[in-house]
């Protein structure tokens, strides 16, 4: 092969990718095992086909006939949960034991796969109530169909609300991609762990970041850039850092958080209260509250216990 009149060796960089690689096998401790993980690819195309069996006239086929919805919408979950079954297995095989039984993970992916399928009709009634919350919540919005098709905000909500019950259902890592697939594509970076209530609108979105342990009632709206992060990492005795406990903001419902604001740790954001823009908060505020740069640090405190904790970073893990 010729590139800019230069010979190159494809065979020498093939073997000095499969050093780099079996390198890293062995020190990951996967020589034996090859790690087979859910295809990004895959899954994008496992969201387009859940969308568009959930909103079939705006998300699916142009051409479609009240005659024909039906059938359509029966056969894109056919397939679609079908191959979603085999991204679910990758997952399982990549996480089992070399001694696990190939028919039992088989058994296992199914069992999830129903478990999700049985959840699309309430996703759909979730994702209205964040249509309609976009719809209502901004004076540009010409028509709920603009809304699902156009912002940004409806996508990542889209793509978290399905990857929540997945994440829920055990296929953490199948979870994860699919929210970071609507992260490289809108700019806003939703944990699928995060738990949200229903009617939620983030508006424009960019920059938008909700960790894994937030809690967000009904009827929230955040404004692009806000940060719902992590204010400090506990460590167990070992000095490793503790996983899982609950570190990111609880907001209540009724509550408005404006551009640039960012608010960290377990803190609790009372219903019904305004967050304003850029403002940085590290403390509870009461129920009704307006917080304003100026007045951050005059909010009302509720006392909370956090863990130890032994660094600081506001960052999304």
């Amino acid at each position: 092969m010729n590139v800019n009149g230069n010979r190159l060796e494809i065979e020498g960089l093939v073997a000095e990718l499969r050093a780099l690689r079996l390198r890293s096998l062995e020190s990951r401790a996967r020589l034996n095992k090859p790690p087979k993980l859910p295809s990004r690819k895959v899954l994008i195309t496992i969201i387009d086909g859940l969308s568009a069996a959930m909103f079939p006239n705006r998300l699916g086929l142009p051409d479609l006939t009240d005659e024909g919805i039906d059938s359509y919408v029966g056969h894109t979950l056919d397939v679609t949960l079908r191959e979603l079954q085999r991204q679910i297995r990758r997952e399982l095989c990549f996480m089992a034991a070399d001694d696990a039984d190939a028919e039992e993970i088989l058994l296992h992916a199914s069992a999830i796969t129903r478990a999700f399928a049985v959840t699309i009709p309430a996703l759909r009634r979730l994702i209205d109530s964040d249509i309609q919350a976009a719809y209502e919540g901004d004076p540009a919005a010409g028509s709920i169909d603009e809304v699902l098709v156009c912002y940004p905000g409806v996508t990542a909500i889209i793509h978290q609300r399905i990857a929540h019950v997945l994440f829920g259902l055990g296929v953490r890592l199948t979870a994860r991609m699919i929210t970071e697939i609507a992260h490289s594509a809108t700019g806003i970076d939703i944990h699928p762990g995060a738990q949200i209530g229903e009617s939620f609108f983030i508006d424009h979105g960019t920059g938008v970041v909700i960790g894994e342990t937030a809690v967000i009632g009904r009827h929230v709206r955040l404004y692009q850039a806000v940060t719902l992060g992590a204010k400090r990492f506990a460590k167990d005795a070992d000095g490793v850092l503790t996983k899982g406990y609950p570190r990111h903001p609880i907001v209540e419902d009724d509550v408005v958080i404006y551009a640039g604001a960012t608010i960290l740790g377990r803190v609790t954001i009372g219903q019904g209260s305004t967050i304003g823009g850029n403002v940085w908060l590290t403390e509870s505020v009461a129920p009704g509250s307006i917080v304003t740069q100026s007045r951050a640090h005059h909010s009302e405190i509720l006392t909370k216990k956090e863990p130890p904790v032994y660094s600081e970073s506001p960052v999304n893990h």
